[in-house]
């Protein structure tokens, strides 16, 4: 994952289960941006920006946030601010952060990397982590930082277990080893497991949350932590061109998606659900799905995933050829029940 281009040529009219990424603006979302006050956030004036920081350091229960223009900028500023004195991180080898961010914490952050397998559930082995971590030895670079990834992209929007997060944090604590969470889509898996996202990330330093994945925002993402770390998150915001003006107008979009979250993200549980227990129900040897245990992406296994993706995309469905032999589609916001039932069907043309 990913090949070099998921662009596709000819898909006017298909149904776009590629990511969740690809979800439109709906109009009054287009209202709420185009109405929004805004003012300068470089100079911290814009009361729409400060209004949605202060909205969501409340929501994951941490001191501070800062809007940001990605998720891969969200992750770099947490690494960058976590490691002022460099160091390393450790870091999942199949990870959002390791495999597609094109190595910014080495490139930009200048911070070793120990990457560790991820399990099928979507945690590193603590038993790998406690090895690897490295405080007081002047041969080796000294661990700062933990990454973490939840939901877990690689294994299929795995939520990661309840108890994991904590177990990590009693092992990093006698180091002072920092905890940060890719949390990309966060909100799908406190969803999944029924409880709220300050409950899922109260053992992480910082968390990181897209508005332009599972949320339908058109852009932009959250970075929370304490106050003293977003302070420095901030300065090095600036110094990635990431001091953006009248931002407001984007976090008014960042406000809505917010306001409809829970509605959006437990549909698209639902229908990824359907999906997958649909496709399951082909009894086919041609087309298994992973993990019923999914949040909003289905992962199926096919012989030929390239001939695959061509031929959902003649029945009308994009999906992306994801990992090896695996394909992954994605339910989001602009796919509604209808939809999931020509997916289906498209589905059916591969057994």
């Amino acid at each position: 994952m990913y090949p070099n281009k998921i662009g596709v040529k000819n898909s006017t009219g298909c149904l776009d289960l590629r990511s969740d990424t690809v979800t439109r603006a709906s109009p009054e979302m287009r209202r709420a941006m185009a109405e929004a006050e805004v003012g300068d956030d470089v100079y911290e004036e814009d009361p729409t920006v400060n209004s949605l920081e202060e909205r969501c350091a409340k929501l994951f229960g941490k001191e501070s946030a800062i809007f940001v223009t990605t998720g891969t900028m969200g992750n770099l500023l947490a690494i960058m601010a976590h490691t002022m004195g460099r160091g390393e991180v450790i870091v999942g080898r199949t990870s959002h952060i390791h495999r597609w961010e094109v190595g910014g914490y080495a490139r930009i952050a200048g911070v070793c990397a120990t990457t560790l397998p991820i399990n099928h559930d979507g945690t590193i082995s603590l038993d790998s982590i406690e090895e690897c971590l490295c405080i007081g030895d002047n041969h080796r670079p000294q661990t700062k930082l933990i990454c973490l990834e939840n939901t877990h992209n690689f294994v299929g929007g795995k939520a990661l277990p309840l108890d994991y997060i904590s177990k990590v944090r009693k092992l990093a604590d006698p180091y002072n080893v920092k905890i940060h969470i890719d949390g990309a889509r966060i909100y799908n898996a406190a969803i999944k497991h029924n409880i709220s996202v300050a409950e899922i990330v109260k053992d992480a330093d910082s968390i990181q949350m897209c508005f332009s994945k599972g949320l339908g925002a058109p852009i932009g993402s959250i970075l929370v932590g304490s106050k003293e770390f977003i302070d420095q998150a901030r300065l090095d915001r600036k110094l990635l061109g990431g001091g953006w003006r009248q931002a407001g107008h984007l976090a008014a979009a960042a406000h809505y998606a917010l306001d409809h979250a829970m509605e959006i993200v437990t549909k698209d549980h639902e229908r990824a659900e359907k999906l997958a227990k649909s496709i399951k129900a082909f009894n086919s040897s041609k087309i298994k799905v992973d993990d019923l245990n999914m949040t909003n992406m289905v992962i199926v296994t096919v012989d030929d995933p390239e001939a695959a993706v061509a031929t959902l995309q003649k029945h009308g469905v994009l999906a992306i050829h994801f990992d090896k032999n695996r394909i992954r589609a994605v339910l989001h916001k602009d796919i509604d029940d209808e939809g999931v039932e020509k997916a289906i069907s498209a589905f059916r043309a591969l057994v």
